[in-house]
């Protein structure tokens, strides 16, 4: 399968295209641009504590036995600036988050003052100039670079860009995957079934998909084993989206079509026929005229499994990413596996926690049973030519 990924890149050089969007709604998008802070943040001089704003050489000394005597002038209100500055002996009472006032450089927390007589204080122990203040700009400064191109949005940049009124950014568009379902048997997830009809799952599996690894799924709906019809709708797909993924049917005729509609898309077309992997033998993987091509199987656990190994890499290239490596867990295995030499296997395994670790309990099933999946855990990697694993193995599985 890294080959193929190989292969791909070879033929293959994205052009994408960015768009401007809110940036409240740009979590996990890619910057397309640096981004710079309009201001500083914060914007004034703010405590990080309860307690009274004051000059700090006004508490040098101060202790239990031998406190500081200051006049407290008033609060400080949140939102609010001071109206005067702080004098020689003066204190301002204020709050977490609150602006100190002018020639004010400290904030004593509330717990080492207590209350004298009328508005007097005693302070308990001396602060240093700066003690539990953020000054002006620390969080960043006016024109910082905020965030670098191609950094994917979190939550917390999120709040850092709307922090310094950055409400809208430049993020690369996401990329289009097109999902064309062939087959005469296929009918909508919603139909009620006739005889010898099957709803496409593969689709929306693969949209979804498509949607977690940050491109936006088209679905381009069924189409029968026609060739005449299968291409034009092929073609139409091809000519609005970044990816084209084509989930064939299960008829040989379709099969057949699905090559020949692929090569018929653009140079250089058909790359390679065939992976040495199971589930996933028959995949097809094509570049036509600068669109990723991949021709998947019809039996949704192979067609699932394919795609997650090609699709999720396509996507962050195209973003300019590497692509995140899954979550792997070690674990021992509690019954053989067996494996054809030549090829890559691939397993759904369901995991169970004992008292010395985890157990993976393999999941036998055909390619076409989707519950194989849904019922898996993860998946074991039976690398090529290894011939399987013996029962009580020590394993890597790869976390769906």
């Amino acid at each position: 399968m890294a080959a193929a990924r190989q292969l791909l890149d070879a033929h293959w050089q994205p052009q994408p295209t960015s768009e401007i969007i809110a940036t409240a709604d740009s979590l996990g998008r890619v910057l397309a641009v640096d981004t710079h802070s309009p201001e500083q943040v914060p914007a004034f001089r703010k405590s990080t504590v309860d307690g009274y704003a004051l000059r700090a050489r006004d508490t040098f000394g101060a202790s239990q036995s031998l406190p500081a005597f200051l006049q407290v002038r008033g609060e400080l209100l949140m939102g609010e600036a001071a109206d005067e500055a702080v004098e020689v002996g003066d204190a301002w009472q204020i709050h977490t988050g609150g602006m100190l006032p002018a020639d004010a450089d400290a904030v004593v927390m509330l717990e080492h003052t207590q209350r004298g007589v009328g508005s007097e204080i005693e302070v308990l122990r001396a602060v240093a100039p700066g003690e539990n203040v953020i000054q002006a700009g620390e969080d960043v400064a006016a024109a910082a670079l905020v965030l670098p191109r191609g950094h994917q949005l979190r939550p917390a940049d999120i709040g850092g860009l709307l922090a310094v009124g950055v409400c809208q950014v430049e993020a690369l568009r996401r990329p289009r995957v097109g999902i064309l379902s062939c087959g005469d048997e296929l009918v909508a997830p919603d139909a009620a079934l006739d005889l010898g009809q099957v709803r496409d799952i593969n689709a929306w599996m693969l949209g979804a998909l498509a949607a977690r690894h940050g491109a936006l799924p088209i679905q381009l709906g069924i189409v029968t084993d026609q060739h005449e019809e299968y291409q034009r709708m092929a073609r139409a797909g091809h000519a609005r989206c970044d990816m084209l993924l084509l989930s064939a049917g299960s008829s040989v005729s379709a099969r057949d079509y699905t090559r020949a509609v692929i090569d018929s898309l653009g140079a250089p077309g058909v790359l390679q026929h065939g992976l040495a992997t199971k589930p996933g033998k028959p995949t097809i993987i094509a570049v036509c005229a600068g669109v990723p091509v991949l021709g998947l199987p019809g039996n949704p656990v192979s067609s699932l499994l394919v795609a997650r190994q090609l699709l999720p890499h396509l996507i962050a290239t195209w973003l300019g990413q590497t692509p995140k490596e899954p979550r792997r867990r070690r674990a021992r295995l509690t019954r053989r596996v067996a494996s054809v030499s030549g090829r890559e296997d691939w397993l759904p395994m369901r995991l169970q926690a004992n008292d010395e670790g985890w157990l993976a309990e393999p999941i036998f099933g055909k390619s076409n049973l989707i519950f194989t999946l849904v019922q898996a855990d993860g998946l074991l990697r039976v690398p090529l030519n290894a011939g399987g694993f013996d029962a009580g193995s020590a394993i890597e599985v790869e976390i769906l």
